[in-house]
């Protein structure tokens, strides 16, 4: 590990907490979505990545939706903030117990607005409570519905069922967007060379009907052409 790397983990373990313990202390939810975005912006600043957002006038100001994105990086949560900037939505992410019960992002993850989801329960009710509880009090929900990071060299895996699952009991419509540039890479060249100067891109897909009975992976790779 390089001196950079090094005075990044800490720069970032820092900036972690720092604002983990400041979204601790509100429970306003267009504070906690400026907070977020504040720590995506300072956090890629620092890396050097700038974000660059194609078919941005789909994007809706206001409005209740299941935003779902692929994943490729620690990094796609910052991504998707910054692509959301300029509206008014504010999403609860959906979250594994690995970064709820982790030391480096535990405190900031349970605090920033987010719903637990814990696979090792062999009930699910509690899970889709706690969604139907954020969406009554007006939150959209965050999600990435390949269930994990993708670390193989297909652009895409497979969706998992809950996704459509979750649009279809809170009738929420689906915003899918796609982080078109590989985001683990991106963070990798980052931390390797502190002098470049990255640009990783989002694209907004267009608004899928809770209803559409289409498979969601199948519609979601349609739209972009994956």
């Amino acid at each position: 590990m390089n001196f950079h790397k090094i005075k990044m983990a800490i720069y970032a373990l820092f900036l972690t907490n720092y604002f983990g313990f400041k979204l601790k202390k509100t429970s306003d939810s267009a504070e906690k979505k400026r907070l977020r975005l504040e720590y995506s912006q300072t956090l890629l600043g620092k890396l050097k990545i700038s974000v660059e957002i194609k078919n941005e006038e789909r994007l809706y100001k206001d409005g209740q939706f299941l935003v779902i994105s692929n994943h490729r990086g620690i990094i796609d949560p910052l991504i998707l903030e910054i692509a959301l900037k300029e509206s008014s939505i504010f999403g609860l992410w959906i979250s594994k117990k690995e970064l709820y019960n982790s030391p480096f992002f535990g405190l900031f993850v349970r605090n920033a607005g987010s719903i637990l989801l814990d696979r090792e329960k062999s009930q699910m009710g509690g899970f889709f409570s706690d969604i139907k509880k954020g969406v009554k009090e007006g939150a959209s929900i965050f999600v990435f519905p390949e269930g994990t990071r993708n670390k193989s060299d297909k652009s895409l895996i497979e969706f998992k069922d809950g996704a459509r699952v979750m649009a279809l009991k809170n009738r929420l419509p689906i915003l899918p967007v796609y982080i078109s540039t590989h985001t683990d890479k991106a963070l990798g060249t980052a931390l390797d060379d502190k002098k470049a100067e990255q640009i990783i891109t989002i694209e907004i897909g267009e608004l899928i009907d809770y209803r559409d009975r289409t498979n969601l992976e199948e519609a979601y790779k349609r739209q972009f052409s994956i």
